[in-house]
């Protein structure tokens, strides 16, 4: 007798399909947007020119000369991609140039390189964790996270944003739970940009005896005095097991990797599916990302990370200037600026207008943030100049007016 249920039933009438046709209707979608050409401060996008704040090319790389000259050079040397994964056919002396390389960075014993961030924390999470250990998550960690506590049946105690007081009682259920323990969190948390407080979760771990991974995805290239990071920020990195990055914001192109001693990056090569089953990162992104890695470890770095770094405080202070409520990061800017709105549907609506105004940036709506916690993600470039930083407050301003009249008030500075 066949089976009476759709497998595809669950794709007609879901939560977010009213949402989304009336917002293609209107066309409202703030998603999926064509970009049209290179990924700088300003861009083509869509027929027209628009400033460029919601990209993750923190410190503007993709357009540096050299990054594009390894490029190509790997894809002139190696071909378009290889077919196979690093297990078999897919390791390149540029894999093993860019693993030495930021291990070194990272200050740790080896490093592993993924084909992609997501596979970086699926990979690594899926395959430390086994069913009878305890993984503790804070609430705002990047999907990937979850996704490979999920895979890995662990046992999942996840704790309230910034909470310490309830990540101290996870850890004490955990101890109960019998098992080994992992603790997760983002150093820079990718939708509000605050950051991790590092120090306190370290003395935690310690007095409980749990592990630490930090997601560095959004601090590698952007904080520490090597951009090594939130855990160099703090001058933790000896005490936090597992670090993991991306290739995909500082480092101007594609991929991940997770550093930290050599018998826990020894059992990745050989253990984890997603790096075993996979194929290797292609060529041209391998090197573009080593060409961003040594600019950023040269005398070019600090200059590069204060640059971006400055840019986000002076959007931060203009948008606040001008009544908007941002979401500072503490105890340091970070490129991340979150103008926050509340309500999903005004944020969408902001979006349009600031997107007509000739100015892009980032919508996050539940679940992506809490419910009522509806925003704005805009994010610098090292690359923005004054001027360009100074139209885009200058469309908020022109935009704010109009939205308030027709919409009512956002929110309001320290409210």
């Amino acid at each position: 007798m066949p089976t009476a249920i759709d497998v595809f039933a669950k794709v007609r009438g879901h939560e977010r399909a009213e949402q989304l046709r009336a917002a293609r209707e209107a066309d409202l979608l703030p998603y999926f947007r064509r970009l049209e050409g290179p990924a700088g401060p300003i861009v083509e996008m869509e027929g027209a020119e628009r400033i460029m704040l919601g990209s993750n090319n923190y410190l503007g790389l993709t357009a540096d000369p050299r990054v594009q000259a390894a490029a190509r050079d790997a894809l002139d040397k190696y071909g378009t991609g290889l077919t196979g994964s690093r297990l078999l056919n897919g390791t390149l002396d540029l894999h093993l140039e860019l693993e030495a390389e930021l291990a070194e960075w990272m200050g740790t014993e080896e490093a592993i390189v993924f084909s992609t961030g997501h596979q970086a924390n699926v990979g690594t999470l899926g395959t430390i964790l086994g069913p009878g250990d305890t993984v503790i998550v804070d609430s705002a960690d990047h999907a990937s996270i979850l996704d490979g506590c999920l895979i890995s049946k662990a046992k999942l105690r996840p704790f309230k944003h910034g909470r310490l007081d309830r990540l101290e009682k996870m850890l004490g259920r955990a101890v109960e739970d019998g098992g080994g323990v992992l603790v997760v969190v983002d150093g820079v948390f990718s939708m509000e940009g605050d950051i991790a407080p590092l120090p306190r979760i370290v003395e935690l771990c310690k007095a409980y005896g749990a592990r630490l991974m930090v997601d560095e995805a959004h601090g590698a290239g952007v904080l520490g005095a090597r951009g090594a990071g939130v855990s160099e920020l703090f001058g933790v990195e000896a005490d936090v097991d597992l670090r993991m990055g991306t290739f995909s914001k500082s480092l101007a192109s594609c991929g991940g990797f997770i550093a930290g001693s050599h018998e826990v990056i020894d059992f990745l090569r050989v253990s984890s599916r997603a790096f075993l089953f996979t194929a290797s990162g292609v060529p041209a992104a391998v090197g573009a990302a080593l060409a961003a890695l040594r600019i950023i470890r040269s005398d070019e770095g600090p200059e590069l990370l204060s640059r971006v770094l400055d840019n986000g405080e002076y959007l931060s202070r203009g948008l606040e200037s001008l009544g908007f409520r941002v979401v500072r990061g503490e105890p340091a800017i970070t490129p991340i600026v979150p103008v926050l709105v509340e309500d999903d549907w005004k944020a969408v609506l902001l979006w349009r207008a600031l997107y007509d105004a000739g100015v892009y940036v980032n919508v996050a709506i539940h679940p992506a943030v809490p419910p009522g916690g509806a925003l704005l993600r805009t994010s610098v470039m090292a690359t923005h100049d004054k001027a360009v930083l100074d139209r885009a407050l200058d469309a908020f301003e022109n935009v704010k007016q109009k939205f308030e009249s027709e919409h009512g008030a956002l929110p309001a500075p320290g409210a």
